[in-house]
């Protein structure tokens, strides 16, 4: 099974919500890491049962991607390309203030 990353929330007997972040093949397996690490917490209060609910929010996984500017640069003073290419470098050059088209 593949591991996702997800936010838990619970409320204490007081109602106050607690979030932790735990990562977890299941839904369910989700809920024992986030009560587990919310009842380890001075903080929290009693948890209450019955119909007390969880909230399991599952996250996307996060991409980091580092470009070079020199790269950036060259690819915004690129001419041609498919039509979605060209439209992606002047919608870019409006986000900065450029003129649509590169100089020659």
């Amino acid at each position: 099974m593949e591991l996702r990353s997800c936010r838990v929330t619970i409320s204490d007997i007081e109602g106050v919500a607690h979030t932790v972040e735990v990562t977890a093949a299941t839904l369910y397996e989700a809920v024992a890491l986030g009560l587990t690490q919310i009842r380890d917490n001075e903080w929290a209060h009693d948890i209450a049962g019955g119909l007390n609910t969880v909230s399991v929010c599952v996250k996307a996984v996060q991409v980091e991607h580092t470009v070079r500017m020199k790269d950036f640069t060259q690819w915004l003073q690129q001419k041609g390309g498919s039509p979605a290419e060209i439209m992606r470098r002047k919608r870019i050059r409006e986000v900065m203030g450029m003129p649509r088209e590169p100089k020659l």
